[in-house]
């Protein structure tokens, strides 16, 4: 299956095939200032997966990891892995905005003090334990 997705101007496009790695919401630091959001919800492709159309531009968030967005806009569309593995798809800026829920949170020893998490998802303090 292919899910097609893009920036608020329109000015990028992009298309996932196949499904997901995982879907998680993260509530880390790194995530909440890279949104502007309380945190950020993704869907975790491999990145040969992705193909995006359109100028974007990145911010080396870390060593391991680069945002990317919209260079018209600003939209924040990805977080990809700099080792060429994984990039996380912003769920909001798929064109199907309920194309797949999160099945866990992440990271909510950073979550923010008035967020409440009642969906019954798991949750981890730091990443899924491998």
């Amino acid at each position: 299956m292919i899910r097609e997705g893009g920036c608020f101007c329109g000015a990028v496009r992009f298309k996932a095939e196949g499904e997901p790695l995982n879907v998680r919401i993260c509530h880390c630091r790194n995530c909440q200032k890279a949104m502007g959001s309380p945190f950020f919800a993704r869907a975790l492709f491999d990145q040969p997966a992705l193909s995006v159309e359109g100028d974007t531009a990145r911010f080396p968030s870390s060593e391991a990891l680069d945002r990317v967005f919209c260079k018209v806009c600003g939209t924040r569309l990805f977080s990809r892995r700099t080792n060429g593995t994984v990039v996380g798809v912003a769920l909001a800026a798929f064109d199907d905005r309920n194309a797949f829920a999160p099945t866990e949170h992440i990271w909510v020893s950073a979550k923010m003090a008035w967020v409440r998490l009642d969906d019954g998802l798991p949750q981890y303090q730091e990443t899924v334990p491998q």
